[in-house]
C-alpha cells in the first residue's frame, strides 16, 4: 500500500499507480513529464485522458492510453504500449539505475513520443516513435511499477510545441520537493504528498460559507458560498445577507451531486437519481450539467435499458466547453462572472487594505483560499481574519498584488506583467510563492525561462536565490551567466550584488567560458570589494597600497580567500605573473602571493604539490584567442577554418564546408561566396541588393558553423577592383541568422578610399564579449557609385577574436 510520509518522496508499491492531481498536461494530448526515478526495473509511466485509480493496471485498461516502460525485461528493454498492446521493444534505451536517482524526459505531441536523459527535458534524446493513429486525449499523468518499488522525486509538467529543442525554456514549473534521505527505506514504505489546491476542498464546508440549503424531510443543513454558486448558475441569492434556501422535496444525494460538479467539474450519482439531478440543474441554470445529464440518459434509452437503481454513474464537466487552461478549468464556472463580481464587488466578504497608502481591494475570502494556502489558514485558524471583513497587506506592492488578485479570477496574467523582465514581473514571482499561489508562479518561472539573457540574469538572481522553487531558474541563471562571464561582468558591475553561494557557483560552474584568467581574478576583486564602478585589479593594487585588505574587503576578505583558488594561475603569462608578485597584492595577501609563487613554480619546473588540480588545467569550454596583427595576415577564424582549426594545410573554407557565406543576390559569376574567404585578390565581387522590409538591402553573411562561436574584438575588409566605395554600414552579429546585434555602426567612414584596399576596425564595448555564430556585413546607405549604388563590392572578409 501507498501511505503519506513526512517526507516529500513518491515511492510507488508494486503493481500500484500513483495520480497527483497536479500531473496533468495544459493541452491534451500535448505536453512533458521530466521526474527523477530510482528503481531496479519497470519506471511505467501512463498517459490517459482521465485520472486512473491507485489500483490501475494498463494491461487492463479499456480507454484509450500510452505507457512507457523504461527498464522493462530486468531492466533490459524500453517498450511503449498503447492501449495495452506493444508497439515498441527496444534493448538497451534509457534503462533504469537502483543505485542512485536518475533523470528522465517523455513528451507527447501529436502521437510523437519522445523520451530522454538528463536533468533539462528536450535534449540528450534516447529514442521516438511516431503512433500513425494519434491519441489527442491523453492528458493525466500516472506514475507506477512493476514488481518491485519504484521511487519517484522532482516531477515536473512542461508544455510542449513542435519546436522541441527549446522547449525546456518553457518550465512548467510543478515541482514536488522529494528528501533523499534514508532512499532504500523510503522505497520500501514511503510516498508522496502531493498538496492540492481548488474549489473542492470548501465543497460542503462551513468554512467561509455565507449561506445554506435545508435538504429533503430531515431538514439537514447543507453549507455553500454565494459567489460560487452564482458563477455557475443563477441561484437567485442575496448579496447581502446569509440566507438559507429550503428543498425539501429533493434528497441530500441529488444536491450533493450538483454542489459536488460545480465546485470540482466530477461527481457521480445512482441512475435513478438522473432525472431529479437534471431537474434540480435545470432549475439553477447550471446548463452544462443538463446537458451532460440529458445525454447520459438518452445513451441509457437508446441501448433499451431500464434504469439500474444500484448504477453509479461518473458525470465529468465536459472538456471541450473549458475556456481557460488553468483557473477554473475543469469546473462548469463561467470566469467573466468571476472577473464581473471582482470589479462591482457583488458578494464581496472582504476588504483588503494594500500597501503603504491601503488602497482598497474588495475580494472573496473563497477564491483567495482556493489558491492560497497562507490565506486558507488566515481566514479559518482563529485569527482576527477569521471573523473580520478586513485584511491589510503594508509591505505589499500593490500592482504586483492587483495583477496577483486578477489572475485568481481569471487564470490568466495580465499582459503589462508579461512584457519581458521587469520589476513587476519579479515582484509577482515573490507575492506567488509568498502567499503559494502555485500556478502563477509556473506562469512567471515560464515568462522568466523565455525571457533569460546574459543582460538579466544579474537583477533574477538577485531575487530568486532566495526562493526554494526557483532553484531550475537559478541553476539557468548560473549557467547563462557562466557561458558569458566576460559580458557579464564587464557590460554592468550589478553582478556584485549577487549572494555568496550564487557567485561561487558561477565560479566553479563547468560551463564557465572566459577569455582570459585575468578577467577571472578581476570579477573577483570586484565582488569581493562590492565595487561600485568597474576596474581592474591594477586599480585594487593602487588601493591596497594605502589600505589594508580588512579595511578593503571586509566580511568579504575570507570569500576572497577561498575564490582565489579557483582562478587557475597557471594560464596567464609569466610577464603578467611576475607583475603580481611584485604587487602590494602579493605583499599583503599572503592566499594571492602563494598561488601567484606556485604558478611561477610551475611554469618553470612543470612542479607542483596539487599535480591533477584543476587549476593547473585549461577549461573545457576556453575560447581560442584569434588576435589581429595587420591586413590581410592569417591569424583570423575564416583562415582558421580553413586549415580545419589547426590541423591540417589551408584550403578554401567555403570548399571544405567548415564555413558558409551568403550573399543578399544569387550566386552568379561576380557573386561567388568562396571569394570572400580567398586568399587573391577578385577584381569584381559584388552583392546585389533585394528589398527587405521595404527598402533596399545588400550583405555578405558568415555562417562560422552550428558548433562554433567567435566573440568578434576585429574585423577587415578588402575592396575589388571597383570605386563603389561603402561609406554607411554595419558589421552585425547573430546566434540563429535571424534576430542581429550591431557590433560596429559605420556612419560616412570614407577609409575605404582605393580600389583593392585593405581596412581593419576594432570592435569595442560589452557587445565584443558576446559570442555569435552569424556574422554578416550590412550597407545601410549607398555606395560612392551612381551607376549602382547599393552593391556592396567587397572581395575579402576576416574576423578576429575568441573562437571557440
Amino acid at each position: 500500500m501507498m501511505e503519506k510520509k513526512q517526507k516529500k518522496f513518491l515511492t510507488v508499491a508494486p503493481f500500484e499507480c500513483a495520480w497527483p492531481n497536479d500531473l496533468r498536461f495544459r493541452e491534451a494530448g500535448r505536453g512533458c513529464v521530466a521526474f527523477d526515478a530510482f528503481a531496479h526495473n519497470d519506471v511505467t509511466v501512463v498517459f490517459r485522458e482521465q485520472v486512473g485509480s491507485q489500483h490501475y493496471h494498463y494491461k487492463r485498461d479499456n480507454c484509450p492510453h500510452y505507457t512507457v516502460i523504461i527498464g522493462s525485461h530486468r531492466n533490459k528493454r524500453l517498450k511503449i504500449e498503447v492501449n495495452g498492446k506493444t508497439v515498441v521493444d527496444a534493448a538497451g534505451v534509457g534503462l533504469c539505475c537502483s543505485s542512485a536517482f536518475q533523470s528522465y524526459w517523455i513528451s507527447i505531441y501529436d502521437g510523437l513520443i519522445s523520451i530522454g536523459k538528463g536533468r533539462y527535458p528536450f535534449q540528450n534524446l534516447c529514442f521516438q516513435w511516431l503512433d500513425s493513429n494519434p491519441n489527442y486525449t491523453v492528458q493525466y499523468i500516472g506514475l507506477s511499477s512493476w514488481d518491485k518499488h519504484v521511487g519517484y522525486r522532482n516531477v515536473n509538467v512542461l508544455p510542449a510545441t513542435p519546436n522541441h529543442l527549446s522547449l525546456w525554456k518553457h518550465v512548467d514549473f510543478v515541482e514536488h520537493d522529494f528528501g533523499e534521505d534514508d532512499l532504500e527505506q523510503e522505497l520500501e514504505d514511503g510516498t508522496a504528498n502531493y498538496e492540492s489546491w481548488g474549489l473542492g476542498k470548501f465543497l460542503e464546508n462551513w468554512e467561509l460559507s455565507d449561506m445554506f440549503f435545508i435538504v429533503g424531510k430531515e431538514e439537514r443543513a447543507v453549507p455553500g458560498h454565494k459567489l460560487v454558486l452564482e458563477a455557475c448558475g443563477d441561484f437567485c441569492l442575496s448579496s447581502s445577507v446569509e440566507e438559507a434556501v429550503h428543498l425539501p422535496d429533493i434528497s441530500y444525494s441529488v444536491l450533493h451531486a450538483l454542489l459536488q460538479y460545480i465546485y470540482t467539474g466530477h461527481t457521480q450519482i445512482l441512475e435513478s437519481d438522473l432525472c431529479s439531478l437534471k431537474s434540480l440543474s435545470l432549475q439553477y441554470k447550471v446548463m452544462s450539467l443538463v446537458r451532460q445529464c440529458e445525454e447520459i440518459l438518452e445513451r441509457i434509452m437508446s441501448n433499451k435499458q431500464l434504469v439500474d437503481s444500484t448504477q453509479l454513474v461518473d458525470i465529468f464537466y465536459p472538456s471541450w466547453l473549458q475556456c481557460s487552461k488553468t483557473f477554473p478549468y475543469g469546473l462548469p464556472i463561467d470566469r467573466e462572472r468571476l472577473e464581473r463580481f471582482l470589479s462591482t464587488g457583488e458578494y464581496s466578504d472582504l476588504d483588503l487594505y494594500v500597501g503603504v497608502h491601503d488602497i482598497v481591494l474588495r475580494s472573496h475570502k473563497v477564491i483567495l483560499g482556493s489558491w492560497s494556502t497562507p490565506f486558507t489558514k488566515m481566514f479559518t485558524n482563529g485569527m482576527r481574519e477569521s471573523v473580520s471583513s478586513v485584511v491589510c497587506l503594508k509591505d505589499v506592492p500593490l500592482e504586483a498584488f492587483k495583477i496577483m488578485l486578477e489572475f485568481m479570477y481569471s487564470g490568466e496574467l495580465n499582459k503589462e506583467a508579461t512584457e519581458g523582465i521587469n520589476t513587476l514581473l519579479l515582484q509577482l514571482l515573490l507575492l506567488a510563492d509568498e502567499f503559494g499561489v502555485t500556478l502563477l508562479h509556473q506562469e512567471c518561472c515560464k515568462i522568466l525561462l523565455e525571457c533569460l539573457s546574459e543582460d538579466s540574469v544579474c537583477p533574477i538572481l538577485q531575487v530568486i536565490s532566495s526562493i526554494p522553487s526557483c532553484k531550475l531558474i537559478e541553476e539557468t541563471c548560473e549557467r547563462i551567466f557562466s557561458m558569458h562571464f566576460d559580458y557579464c561582468t564587464t557590460a554592468s558591475i550589478d553582478f556584485v550584488m549577487l549572494d555568496e553561494s550564487s557567485f561561487s557557483n558561477i565560479l566553479q560552474h563547468t560551463d564557465l567560458t572566459v577569455t582570459s584568467e585575468e578577467r577571472v581574478l578581476n570579477a573577483i576583486f570586484l565582488w569581493c570589494l562590492q565595487a561600485r564602478e568597474l576596474c581592474g585589479w591594477e586599480a585594487v593594487n593602487e588601493l591596497m597600497v594605502k589600505s589594508t585588505p580588512e579595511m578593503l574587503f571586509g566580511e568579504r576578505l575570507e570569500s576572497l580567500n577561498e575564490f582565489l583558488h579557483l582562478v587557475r594561475f597557471p594560464l596567464l603569462s609569466p610577464d603578467l605573473l611576475n607583475k603580481f608578485e611584485q604587487s602590494s597584492l602579493s605583499q599583503q595577501i599572503p592566499t594571492f602571493d602563494h598561488l601567484v609563487k606556485e604558478a611561477l613554480r610551475f611554469l618553470e619546473f612543470e612542479v607542483t604539490d596539487f599535480q591533477g588540480s584543476q587549476r593547473f588545467q585549461h577549461r573545457k569550454s576556453s575560447f581560442k584567442e584569434l588576435l589581429y596583427i595587420c591586413d590581410g595576415d592569417s591569424n583570423g577564424v575564416l583562415y582558421f577554418a580553413g586549415t580545419s582549426y589547426g590541423k591540417h594545410q589551408w584550403v578554401n573554407p567555403v570548399l571544405s564546408k567548415r564555413v558558409i557565406i551568403v550573399a543578399s543576390s544569387p550566386i552568379s559569376r561576380c557573386t561567388d561566396p568562396k571569394v570572400l574567404v580567398s586568399r587573391n585578390f577578385q577584381g569584381t565581387s559584388v552583392a546585389g541588393p533585394q528589398m527587405e522590409g521595404g527598402r533596399n538591402a545588400s550583405w555578405w553573411m558568415v555562417d562560422i558553423g552550428p558548433d562554433h562561436q567567435l566573440m568578434c574584438n576585429y574585423y577587415t575588409l578588402r575592396q575589388d577592383g571597383s570605386r563603389a566605395f561603402i561609406r554607411r554600414w554595419n558589421l552585425q552579429g547573430s546566434l540563429d541568422g535571424k534576430n542581429w546585434t550591431n557590433l560596429r555602426v559605420h556612419e560616412n567612414d570614407q577609409t575605404i578610399c582605393k580600389p583593392g584596399q585593405f581596412a581593419s576596425w576594432p570592435i569595442t564595448g560589452s557587445n565584443a564579449l558576446l559570442p555569435f555564430r552569424f556574422f554578416r556585413v550590412l550597407m545601410a546607405g549607398p555606395t560612392t557609385d551612381d551607376t549602382n549604388p547599393w552593391n556592396c563590392c567587397i572581395c575579402f572578409l576576416e574576423l578576429y577574436g575568441y573562437f571557440r
